[in-house]
């Protein structure tokens, strides 16, 4: 695909929404970084991107942002966090909000871009989930969750768009470095406070700490390639699976007995992801 698009990267002020748009944008094409955090996509206008203000759980924000932004051909749907810790132990509100995030705001902003695209009988919807929608991992339970629901979600979507030229793409990071780990790390420690689970949950912090911090992890641009090969192609994968392990965790999910899996994870937990889904590669 050579022709220009308008691009609508949702969190863009860090990591592989950044990257992604700055990417995009020197590729050529009309790209729009949205986030909260404004000042932190401020750079991004010097590659010709608009940052454009958005909250994911806010319609009216959503509304807002894509009356400046226009009619999207291509949206990309990468804003989302992280939170982890023990299903028991995270509070519910803290659950509803990473469904609310991860899944809804997905969902939202798919539900206002696709009149126009069905309209113009062209579009395509790029939803980053995860290798974590694919098999779970220790304590990532509330976050599996959620990119579980972006795979079905997508998965359904793209049936149902089939016969209106749009398509659905779904990208798989494995481990990618940047603040995820961090951040996700540390609500782990925070949910597990006082818990029956702390000391293992302490534990698993420090292994997702060293490992986010090591640069034995794909960088974001790992990711960036997967969606610019999704933006460039007549016809694009339905599944992309970049970024360090991805495609080792797939493998061994789909082929291990489901209770050597759950030990493998605990092993991974003990002894450190990174080093561990190399070996299996």
């Amino acid at each position: 695909m050579n022709k220009v698009y308008t691009i609508l990267v949702t969190g863009g002020s860090s990591g592989i929404g950044f990257d992604s748009a700055r990417q995009l944008a020197r590729a050529g094409h009309r790209v729009f970084a949205a986030a909260r955090r404004l000042e932190l996509m401020e750079p991004l206008r010097e590659d010709g991107v608009t940052p454009v203000f958005l909250d994911v759980c806010d319609e009216k924000s959503i509304d807002e942002c894509l009356l400046q932004v226009g009619a999207v051909d291509i949206l990309v749907n990468n804003a989302g966090f992280g939170y982890f810790g023990a299903i028991e132990t995270v509070p519910l509100e803290d659950a509803r909000k990473q469904l609310e995030v991860n899944v809804f705001g997905v969902a939202a902003l798919c539900r206002k871009v696709l009149p126009g695209m069905r309209e113009r009988n062209f579009g395509r919807i790029i939803n980053v989930s995860s290798v974590a929608g694919r098999a779970c991992m220790y304590f990532g339970g509330w976050y599996h969750v959620s990119k579980y629901a972006v795979e079905a979600l997508s998965d359904s979507l793209r049936m149902e768009t089939a016969g209106f030229g749009v398509d659905v793409v779904i990208i798989e990071p494995g481990g990618i470095h940047t603040d995820w780990g961090i951040i996700a790390a540390n609500h782990l420690v925070e949910s597990s406070k006082g818990t029956a689970y702390e000391d293992r949950a302490l534990r698993e912090s420090v292994v997702m700490r060293n490992g986010y911090s090591s640069h034995l992890l794909a960088p974001p641009a790992a990711v960036t390639r997967a969606i610019l090969r999704a933006v460039r192609s007549r016809r694009p994968r339905t599944r992309y699976l970049p970024g360090s392990g991805a495609r080792s965790i797939v493998f061994w999910h789909t082929i291990l007995p489901t209770r050597w899996w759950d030990s493998l994870m605990r092993l991974m937990a003990s002894r450190g992801f990174v080093r561990l889904s190399k070996k299996l590669k």
